[in-house]
């Protein structure tokens, strides 16, 4: 089995926000410290399953989710819904809905919505760490591909979409197919999210200001991480971010964009002293 999918103790639940419920997996003692992991564009909560033992190992209660229109949650039918505002409210009605207090984990574009909840109220987050994520809104190769293929969404729809980003990501130098289990689950999840979701998300990706200065500002233990060879936020300009934050920084080797699944011991290893710390 991938890597991705060996989800461990992990175990299906739902998180009911006032919002409405949010598809989540979670591992560890009921009376464990929440951790909330939020997943990036076209993510899912599956994007966390290696570290959940880890963490569930050392007493935390680790709460990996959908966010409102991904995979298995279901979201409102407006891409104006899905701004980092909007999201951060079900980030923190989430937050609420675990006990409060949580430690929250934001992967890339869930850096940025992770953002957003802690800027709406800094109290309800013990820490915050951005993994993988970007000051602003992101730009190069990636920003390129969502630009050029959310006008096309109306007409191609999710599944036309798919087949279009997947042959855009197969023309790329470099390209290493999944192997058959991961590409199925990928194709799976990609066609269970809505339209308005990859609509909203994608505008809300290419267009996220600079905050970097309002989250120094909001009192919350910060982490930087991300994966030494990561291609979507280029480690300078996070490197530049975590010093503006006065945040530490870590880089996890042998990984590249999502070093939960990538490299997992160091991920979890990262996180847990930071958190000890």
């Amino acid at each position: 089995m991938s890597r991705q999918l060996e989800l461990g103790s992990g175990t299906p639940t739902t998180v009911n926000t006032e919002r409405g419920p949010i598809a989540a997996l979670q591992a560890g003692p009921a009376d464990g410290t929440p951790v909330l992991l939020v997943p990036g564009f076209t993510g899912s909560k599956e994007d966390f399953g290696p570290l959940l033992d880890p963490l569930a190992a050392a007493g935390l209660r680790p709460v990996a989710i959908d966010l409102p229109g991904q995979f298995e949650s279901a979201g409102p039918d407006d891409p104006g819904a899905y701004s980092t505002d909007e999201l951060g409210a079900w980030v923190r009605g989430a937050a609420a809905a675990l006990g409060g207090r949580v430690h929250l984990v934001g992967h890339s574009f869930g850096g940025l919505v992770g953002r957003a909840a802690v800027l709406a109220d800094p109290a309800a987050f013990a820490s915050f760490v951005l993994m993988d994520s970007g000051p602003a809104a992101l730009a190069g190769p990636r920003a390129e591909r969502i630009a050029l293929l959310g006008p096309h969404l109306p007409t191609l729809g999710v599944a036309g979409v798919y087949q279009a980003s997947e042959a855009a990501a197969a023309a790329e130098p470099g390209y290493v197919p999944p192997p058959p289990d991961l590409a199925a689950f990928l194709e799976k999840r990609f066609l269970a999210g809505s339209a308005a979701m990859l609509q909203g998300m994608g505008d809300a990706l290419l267009a996220e200001p600079d905050r970097v200065a309002e989250l120094a500002g909001a009192g919350v233990p910060l982490l930087v991480i991300y994966g030494a060879a990561d291609d979507a936020w280029p480690p300078s300009v996070q490197d530049e971010m975590a010093e503006r934050l006065g945040a530490p920084v870590v880089v996890v080797p042998d990984a590249a964009h999502s070093p939960a699944v990538e490299n997992p011991p160091a991920t979890a290893a990262a996180l847990l002293e930071f958190w000890q710390r």
